[in-house]
């Protein structure tokens, strides 16, 4: 059942996008749909959420409010960034927020634009996370204040490691 999802998605990403051909769909794996959303500039939708670029998140926050969504980024550091704010309200003593790099650009820039929450005995999971750690983010957009995107985190997955820095 699980194949037949991400053979669907595949088709939607075919479609729209022309990146996959069907001689590759019987071979379909997540991996392999997950790269292919990369390249992707539109939304995908799926039964587990969309899959969008944080960019296009923060380009129309309203168009993702209240649904849940999908993104691929990577991580920056952990902040204190939109907690406590009363218009859209998540308690510093309940958690703790993080900010991911801007992927428009090569220098080292946060996407502050979004405020990613996370629960603090979550967050305890990720103590490890480095900057420039590749990670999968699954959350439901819940404001859109100051025309932000705050983005209450229910799943933060490590794709991919950032190497560790030689030290001389």
């Amino acid at each position: 059942m699980n194949s037949l999802k991400y053979i669907k998605t595949l088709l939607i990403i075919s479609l729209t996008a022309g990146i996959i051909t069907t001689s590759t769909m019987h071979n379909v794996n997540a991996e392999q749909t997950s790269e292919a959303l990369k390249s992707v500039s539109q939304k995908i939708q799926t039964s587990q959420g969309i899959y969008v670029k944080p960019l296009t998140v923060v380009n129309s926050p309203k168009t993702y409010l209240n649904k849940s969504i999908i993104m691929e980024a990577k991580f920056d550091k952990f902040s204190t960034l939109g907690l406590d704010y009363k218009a859209a309200m998540k308690s510093s003593k309940d958690y703790i927020s993080f900010l991911i790099k801007r992927d428009d650009t090569s220098f080292n820039i946060p996407l502050s634009e979004m405020k990613l929450f996370l629960k603090r005995s979550t967050a305890e999971k990720f103590i490890d996370l480095k900057t420039d750690d590749e990670i999968q983010i699954k959350g439901i957009v819940f404001s859109d204040a100051l025309d932000d995107a705050w983005i209450d985190v229910t799943e933060l997955k490590v794709i991919k490691k950032a190497p560790d820095e030689k030290k001389n």
